[in-house]
């Protein structure tokens, strides 16, 4: 799993750290005695890693070192773009099957469709050799402005069609959906906060004002963190007045405050905001202000626990430092970073326990490990600092309702073998379909495509799948999940977010506090 971080600047304004870290004699001494007088050879740059490693695991857990080589993906998920054709794709009996079109983009003014098949690139054949994700991603990729020549195999049409498709910029969304829940309450979900997640979010929340929202779920879940600009910004929608967002501070780092300085497109209307244990870092930072303010409800299960403030500096060998530079506190002056005082080891450990203890299947609020006891600042309800923003509602993971045969079969190329099938078998059908809310209401073919997987898997396999799915809740889920995947192939993530909310117990829970008088009692402290 990938942890969230912070950056207080732009990877834009990056640091160059040979201002500020001289040549270690010492370092360089040893590794050159190494290379002279070793009874065997090695490799220079292991060296240095392992050094720096070892300088490393005596910090915080969120200090890391990035190689050369992983620093270009990890700052593209930052930035928000990269220089491609603008599609993803799903890997199927080693075919290319493109599963998304980003609007837009340059694959979409080509006119590639969502079902194409990629068969082939330039002179190579791409279809049926077993090839890799990995090699189609760099063959798509490329310079901007640069023309790659693409042969597709349409849904229900004879021969091939070439595409000549000229790479550009594609951003990378970070507000995976933005729908209406119910003809009162909107619903966005927020993946990372990159450099484009407020422009993304903005025009998301416009919409869906204007479509009747009086209240509004913002879901955090599974967000690891980013830019802590972006968080503040997104928080500034919800509070007014000038009210704290957040305040950095650190050894050699004044504190630094980020307030509300606009007026906020939601700053009046019911709001929750849904986090879990993989919420972190700059999604902490929203959640722990719209709690602080007492503007809305936390629903889900205790977050991450991540409270630092990362800066990063780039070294001469194209790699780069992220080195822990301050702490973030909550307006009611909280710092959530959980303890790691006993190591990295330690550190992960105890956040892996968490699955293994029982604690997302039980209220663990009460478990504090920094007993001091702060204040909201409207109506002074107690809250906790380290370890986490503590939800007001709490929702236990659903470890039955996923267990690990559905796992299996969900994961499993065959039934997304079949859910492509169908697609391809009634493309003219599910086009018709020209909104989700006419899908939602009029699609109920759910039990072929479930038919269709069963009656392509081996004897052993099928009789395994089919004492799974006598479980009433099993096939009912099952069911629910094909309809979600199949309203994403015609309607985006907006289409899966949408039909998966109705077994979302944590959205579910947030739409019954929402609608009911709760709601206010927790806001102003009477009662959990």
């Amino acid at each position: 799993m990938v942890i969230g971080f912070q950056l207080r600047d732009t990877l834009r304004n990056k640091r160059d750290i040979s201002f500020a870290v001289d040549r270690n004699d010492r370092l360089e001494q040893i590794i050159d005695l190494i290379q002279t007088h070793y009874v065997d050879s090695v490799k220079t740059a292991s060296l240095y890693h392992d050094a720096v490693k070892g300088i490393l695991s005596n910090l915080d857990p969120h200090t890391t070192y990035i190689p050369a080589e992983d620093l270009s993906e990890i700052n593209e998920e930052l930035e928000g773009s990269y220089y491609g054709i603008g599609v993803e794709f799903a890997v199927l009996r080693d075919t290319i099957v493109f599963s998304e079109i980003i609007e837009g983009g340059p694959a979409q003014k080509a006119g590639m469709q969502i079902g194409d098949k990629l068969i082939r690139v330039g002179d190579t054949l791409v279809a049926g050799r077993g090839i890799h994700s990995e090699k189609i991603v760099a063959m798509l990729r490329g310079k901007q402005q640069s023309k790659v020549e693409v042969w597709v195999k349409r849904v229900n049409k004879p021969g091939l069609k070439e595409l000549n498709i000229y790479r550009d910029e594609v951003p990378l969304r970070s507000v995976d959906a933005a729908l209406m829940l119910d003809p009162h309450t909107g619903y966005i979900k927020i993946d990372r906060f990159a450099a484009n997640t407020y422009g993304e979010f903005a025009t998301a929340l416009k919409k869906l004002i204007k479509s009747g929202a009086s209240s509004m779920v913002i879901d955090l879940r599974d967000n690891p963190g980013g830019y802590l600009e972006s968080a503040v910004a997104v928080a500034d929608e919800f509070l007014d007045d000038k009210k704290l967002i957040v305040y950095t501070q650190g050894l050699h780092q004044a504190q630094q405050r980020y307030t509300a300085v606009n007026q906020g497109m939601f700053e009046e209307g019911r709001l929750a905001i849904l986090i879990n244990e993989n919420s972190a870092s700059a999604a902490e930072i929203l959640a722990g202000a719209i709690q602080d303010w007492d503007r809305g409800i936390i629903v889900g299960r205790r977050s991450f626990g991540k409270g630092l403030v990362q800066e990063q500096y780039e070294l001469d060998d194209g790699s780069a430092l992220r080195l822990t530079i301050a702490r973030y506190y909550t307006p009611s002056g909280r710092c959530i970073q959980r303890p790691f005082s006993k190591g990295r080891e330690a550190y992960e450990a105890a956040f892996e326990a968490r699955f293994q203890n029982g604690s997302l299947l039980r209220n663990d609020s009460l478990s504090v490990t920094d007993t001091t006891k702060y204040y909201s600042l409207i109506h002074h309800r107690v809250l906790y600092g380290s370890g986490g923003i503590r939800p007001d509602v709490f929702v236990p993971a659903d470890s039955g309702k996923l267990t690990h045969g559905l796992l299996y079969i969900l994961l499993s190329d065959g039934l997304q073998n079949a859910l492509w099938d169908y697609y391809a078998a009634q493309y003219p059908h599910l086009k018709s379909y020209h909104n989700l809310t006419a899908f939602q209401r009029d699609f109920h073919d759910e039990e072929r495509v479930l038919q269709a997987y069963l009656n392509a898997l081996p004897p052993a396999e099928k009789m395994l799948t089919k004492s799974i799915l006598t479980k009433a809740q099993n096939r009912t889920y099952l069911l629910l999940q094909i309809r979600a995947q199949l309203a994403r192939i015609l309607f985006s993530d907006n289409g899966y977010n949408l039909i998966s909310s109705h077994q979302d117990d944590v959205i579910q829970e947030a739409l019954q506090m929402l609608a009911s008088r709760r709601y206010s009692m927790l806001i102003g402290g009477q009662g959990g």
